[in-house]
């Protein structure tokens, strides 16, 4: 490719001095680079009879063939660059199954916009099974859940995630700002199976025993949908960050008081040359959509009670007895009706503004 360069340059001055003082280098060398090249294809490029050189019918086809030659060449070593800085090709990432649907469209999008012309493979997979296909090369980066075995892996940047307690809407612990972990006692816990992460499985455990919970039963769900059926018929309750409670009306989210649970998540990838370019990136983005989805969370929820009144409002209708606000401070019965904004919910359920009801 070098002689085709320099003949290139030569063919487009047609002087070979001004083309050495282009390429930076003395003439001679010139002349005999272009010279051996005439040798290996067999064939004169330049005709040197008169005092000005010109292109021979050879020089004239090989100089289009040499242009489209090195430009194709220009753009394999961009491509191959792009590619060598993670921006090009595929990556296979592995996410946990409890991954939620705004975590991996932020995800996605965050990657298209850094690499537009890298495709990531998103794959549903455990903990577990990250680990042994990052080991055997079947996957390039995982999101894994703490505490894993880190040998031979690089991790990016870890995500603490404070988890709640998912209660039956019905449950009395459902009308308490928060919930400690012995305050579960007595109750059955619904969790994923532990052959999805077996390190966190045995610390969410370990620190209910701890705090004086032991499940009376333990139940397993991968699904999350499986989860809320289980905790909405009574078989249970579940930790989880709030998204998962959001899904179904019918059961209530509480913080668990003194963050007993704290889930950690990071990217994780193998070490060495044959890492992908790309995965320190996705480990790095996928703590940024994480932590900005938590934050998200921590957010108050909009008042669901739509019965607050603005004042006191005159009873309407038979009977005795004070009047209940509602709307702008109508009541039922007779009398003068304060509209105190509960509508109609009983007091034991009227949300509070550090909790999360749902329903």
């Amino acid at each position: 490719m070098r002689h085709l360069r320099l003949f290139v340059t030569v063919a487009e001055d047609l002087h070979f001095s001004r083309a050495a003082e282009r390429l930076g280098m003395a003439q001679p060398p010139l002349s005999q680079a272009v010279r051996r090249l005439e040798k290996e294809l067999g064939a004169e490029l330049f005709d040197r009879s008169q005092r000005s050189i010109r292109l021979t019918a050879a020089g004239v086809v090989l100089l289009d063939e040499a242009r489209e030659l090195l430009a194709r060449e220009d753009r394999l070593r961009t491509l191959a660059r792009r590619a060598g800085d993670g921006a090009l090709g595929t990556l296979r990432a592995g996410v946990p199954p409890d991954t939620t649907a705004a975590v991996l469209s932020a995800l996605l999008a965050a990657c298209a916009e850094r690499s537009p012309g890298l495709s990531v493979d998103l794959q549903e997979v455990t903990t577990e099974e990250q680990l042994r296909l990052l080991a055997s090369g079947g996957l390039d980066v995982g999101l894994v859940h703490h505490p894993v075995d880190t040998t031979e892996l690089r991790l990016g940047p870890a995500v603490s995630l404070d988890l709640g307690v998912v209660l039956p809407r019905t449950s009395p612990l459902a009308r308490l700002p928060a919930v400690t972990l012995g305050e579960l006692s007595g109750h059955d816990l619904v969790l994923f199976p532990r052959a999805h992460a077996p390190g966190r499985y045995d610390r969410i455990l370990a620190a209910c025993r701890a705090a004086g919970f032991t499940p009376g039963r333990l139940r397993h769900a991968s699904n999350p949908e499986f989860l809320l059926a289980l905790v909405t018929a009574g078989h249970g309750v579940a930790f989880d960050q709030g998204p998962v409670a959001r899904k179904e009306p019918r059961v209530a989210w509480r913080p668990l008081a003194g963050r007993p649970l704290t889930q950690r998540i990071s990217g994780a990838w193998p070490a060495g040359r044959t890492a992908h370019p790309a995965a320190r990136h996705f480990a790095e983005l996928a703590a940024d959509v994480l932590s900005r989805d938590h934050a998200a969370l921590q957010r108050p929820e909009p008042d669901h009670d739509h019965g607050r009144g603005c004042g006191r409002g005159r009873g309407h209708g038979d009977g005795d007895g004070d009047g209940d606000g509602h709307g702008h401070g109508h009541g039922h019965g007779h009398g003068n009706g304060n509209g105190n904004g509960n509508g109609n919910r009983p007091p034991d359920e009227i949300p509070r503004p550090w909790s999360v009801v749902y329903g």
